[in-house]
């Protein structure tokens, strides 16, 4: 089973602060925080495959 990715766990955070759970998100830089290298390594993992058009099956 593959393990939820950082997109994942903060758009948890969000829908939770959304709810009104009282939790914060940390600011850029702080500890904790995700690094840009971190942000940049989770964007570069969401594409997504595309199926071929115009295929008929």
């Amino acid at each position: 089973m593959a393990r939820k990715g950082l997109w994942a766990n903060i758009h948890a955070k969000r829908k939770r602060i959304k709810a009104g759970s009282g939790e914060r998100m940390r600011k850029k830089g702080a500890k904790g925080a995700p690094t840009a290298a971190q942000m940049r390594r989770a964007r570069k993992g969401t594409k997504r495959k595309t199926r071929a058009r115009g295929r008929r099956g």
